[in-house]
């Protein structure tokens, strides 16, 4: 029998308990906790996110940062927060640490902690511009030198501020502003299914109805025609539908023995008399086309033999023809009796 592993960490780690111990060991520094989806999420303070982590680390083992991520809500005040990802390799749990700023205020660096969210900080930068006190080497990562803007904001334009090419007049990539239309600059959140204050795209085109004339002025009155008299509009009738046309006898399509007749003595005419031009464009057709078989008419009775000969004698029987192949052989005998 094999030996069994034993592992210090569960393979289903359990939720319960864990936020009110998390909370109470924390103290003042969280902000808000709850449990959703069988995930725990701890809010907490932006000044003391430092210290937070230091505790889950060290008292409570989440001994692995595998993630800092950034998202925006640009309604808010303080439209960004980072969000810590937590990994406890002894317990096999997981929970999720987040703060909130905005982008005058820097959060402060966790690469005490975890050297390796030098890197992970970068990317929150680089997408959503959110500064890190403390990271010696906070620079872009993701995008190239010289870009401007934030990509991951919901505000960024989807085309870009500049567009590189490469040219060939500098034989090298330059970079030029865009010159497209900036129509998605700008961001709200009205729903137009609630009714927005704003004209929608599309709205514009639509014709506004023409103002009303105005009144005449009042005069003196003068002789004036009749006013007219309304009557009802003439009606007339419903539409004639036509008739359709019916082919009840064959004198109504054309047909008939008559026509028949008229129609074969014009094929057995067409067929028999054909015109010197018809027989000269078939002979040039035959030159043009040698390898084509001339059409000939066929006769279909056998033709008569062009000589006569003698038939041919019977051929002597040979031992490969079937009657005495399959005849059994006689069996030779000993002088003595005996077979041979």
């Amino acid at each position: 029998m094999a030996d069994q592993v034993n592992h210090p960490a569960p393979r289903i780690a359990s939720n319960e308990g864990v936020m009110a111990a998390l909370v109470a060991a924390l103290g003042a520094s969280v902000l808000d906790a709850r449990e959703e989806y069988g995930e725990i999420t701890l809010t907490v303070s932006r000044d003391e996110v430092e210290d937070a982590l230091r505790i889950l680390r060290d008292a409570h083992d989440y001994q692995q940062l595998m993630e800092i991520a950034g998202v925006d809500y640009p309604q808010r005040a303080e439209r960004f927060e980072v969000v810590y990802h937590l990994l406890s390799l002894t317990k096999n749990h997981r929970i999720r640490v987040k703060c909130m700023t905005d982008e005058a205020h820097p959060v402060p660096t966790v690469t005490t902690l975890w050297p390796v969210a030098g890197w992970l900080e970068r990317e929150v930068f680089d997408m959503y511009g959110v500064l890190f006190a403390g990271n010696t080497d906070l620079r872009r990562i993701l995008t190239d030198y010289g870009f401007q803007g934030h990509p991951f904001r919901k505000d960024f334009p989807l085309t870009g501020y500049v567009e590189l090419r490469y040219s060939e007049e500098d034989k090298r990539v330059v970079y030029e502003p865009v010159e497209l239309a900036q129509d998605l600059r700008t961001f709200d959140f009205m729903s137009p299914w609630e009714g927005a204050d704003y004209v929608l795209p599309g709205d514009e085109k639509a014709v506004p109805a023409p103002a009303p004339a105005p009144a005449p002025a009042a005069s003196a009155p003068a002789a004036s025609a009749p006013a007219p008299v309304a009557t009802e509009p003439r009606s007339r009738g419903a539409p004639k539908v036509d008739k359709p046309k019916t082919t009840d006898k064959p004198a109504d399509t054309g047909a008939g023995a008559k026509a028949n007749a008229e129609a074969a003595k014009k094929t057995s005419a067409t067929v028999t008399k054909a015109s010197p031009n018809d027989a000269r464009a078939a002979s040039n057709a035959r030159k043009s086309q040698p390898n084509v078989p001339k059409r000939t008419k066929i006769d279909e009775t056998a033709p008569e033999p062009t000589e006569k000969r003698p038939a041919r004698k019977p051929r002597a029987s040979k031992t490969h023809d079937t009657a005495p192949a399959t005849k059994p052989r006689a069996r030779r005998t000993k002088p003595d009796g005996g077979a041979a």
